[in-house]
């Protein structure tokens, strides 16, 4: 999609930061096997439609041996877990790396200078499943290595990633009418999705017998979407947090404007619980007001009304940080029921029904300082359940999560990360779809009194 001439490529960006990929070294040399058993069938390797694409043969396709090569960015990754999670490493194979033919540049990864971008991780021990996942945030398409990629690989699954088609503070800029930069996200992980499965089959011999679609926050959404409009590519769904877009509210832009008032005086912190955010998460609010909100706001309402406040922000969130993070004064009375019906018409263009068509699990921290659970995932559950399709659906709150696990660092005696509850929520999805086995019914996911909460998480 297009993007203006002059936007500048931003490192800030909402849900954490971001940056050019780094480069280095090639991966780690191959353990001692055959060459036939080692990235077999490279040669082979074609992504369908892909405008431009690089293989490599990696001793190990896992984020510990891939630091600080071009092969992951973990700079894109920061503040998504928390410091001592633990990871699984040695997981031989193929990583493909390249993008789709698209007409924004806002993703430097690799020098590039092009959006659309993904990597398609392939292990020489396959599982015979894919599992499919969109950047968080604005990010790009390494940042959930940690939290994805590395577990599901080291299972034995086929993985692929994508940065959606457009990154950073800017990414309202890309597209020709209101909502459609958003409405990209969706398109490119069927894009990829589908190319995925194509390279599987040409890696392997067969294409994935099961394919799962997975993320956290805009890749949650991602999720929600593509279960409810493309479920024929997918045996399933984990949905970490999705951001909740509906055409009447609620919405981002229905919880958030509160937010930017109280940082202006004209609201107070009564006004915020009313919104839907957590009576408890009071301590969280300082940092989510420097680094979430006012940028959030602005961001999406400039990509689904732009005509609000076409100064604030303008053609660019910021050139600096502070700049960037700053919000539009204006959207501190903004009201988006009052709006005219072309917005509506704009946010309708991505906004979710609860018409899900495979299974799915749904995770979502009570103490969620950005996308709060009353307004979102409790909204989502009820808007399945109207469809009829609660029975394709389970929802877990984790007591104490917060949006992203880096907090538990700061806050390690009122927090729980999230992550190990995912891989627990994963594992039952799997065992879910292939085995029949009926997870356990929607409850709240308690905080031990101790134990290891970084890295176990039981969901009953």
């Amino acid at each position: 999609m297009r993007l203006s001439r002059g936007i500048p490529i931003l490192a800030a960006l909402v849900m954490g930061l971001s940056s050019v990929g780094p480069a280095g070294a090639a991966g780690s040399a191959p353990p001692d096997r055959s060459a036939a058993e080692h990235c077999a069938r490279q040669h082979r390797l074609d992504v369908p439609g892909a405008g431009r694409q690089q293989s490599a043969c990696l001793g190990d396709l896992t984020t510990k041996a891939l630091a600080g090569t071009p092969y992951t960015d973990t700079a894109d990754q920061a503040g998504l877990s928390a410091a001592g999670t633990r990871n699984p490493s040695g997981v031989p194979g193929i990583q493909i790396d390249g993008y789709f033919p698209d007409d924004s540049r806002s993703n430097a990864t690799h020098g590039w200078q092009h959006d659309s971008q993904f990597v398609i991780r392939l292990p020489d021990r396959w599982n015979g499943g894919l599992v499919v996942t969109g950047a968080p945030g604005t990010r790009k398409q390494y940042s959930t290595d940690v939290l994805i990629s590395d577990q599901v690989l080291s299972q034995g699954y086929a993985y692929a990633a994508t940065d959606k088609g457009n990154t950073g503070a800017d990414f309202f800029t890309d597209g020709a009418r209101p909502g459609d930069a958003v409405a990209e996200w969706n398109h490119r992980v069927t894009e990829l999705t589908r190319a995925a499965k194509k390279a599987v089959g040409q890696r392997y011999g067969h294409g994935p017998r099961h394919t799962y679609m997975t993320g956290i926050s805009n890749g949650g959404y991602l999720t929600r979407w593509q279960l409810e409009n493309r479920p024929e590519l997918y045996d399933g769904g984990v949905d970490w947090e999705g951001t909740l877009w509906t055409t009447r509210g609620p919405n981002l832009l229905t919880s958030l404007p509160v937010t930017v008032a109280r940082q202006l005086g004209t609201a107070d912190d009564a006004d915020l619980l009313a919104a839907g955010f957590a009576d408890g998460s009071q301590f969280l609010w300082p940092y989510h007001e420097a680094a979430y909100w006012g940028l959030t706001q602005k961001m999406f309402r400039a990509e689904f009304d732009p005509s609000y406040d076409a100064k604030c922000p303008g053609s660019s969130a910021g050139s600096t940080t502070e700049e960037i993070f700053a919000a539009c004064p204006s959207d501190a009375s903004y009201d988006y029921a009052a709006r005219p019906a072309s917005v509506h018409r704009a946010v309708e263009k991505v906004a979710l029904t609860g018409r899900i068509g495979k299974p799915m699990i749904t995770l979502h921290g009570d103490l969620d300082s950005l996308l709060p659970i009353a307004t979102d995932s409790d909204v989502y559950a009820r808007m399945i359940d109207t469809r009829g399709r609660g029975r394709l659906h389970r929802y877990y709150t984790v007591e104490n999560g917060s949006h992203t696990d880096g907090l538990y660092d700061t806050y390690p005696e009122r927090l729980r990360p999230i992550l190990p509850c995912y891989r627990s929520a994963f594992t039952a999805l799997t065992n879910w779809v292939e085995d029949g086995a009926t997870p356990p019914a929607d409850h709240t996911i308690r905080r031990p009194a101790a134990g290891d909460v970084v890295n176990s998480c039981a969901l009953s």
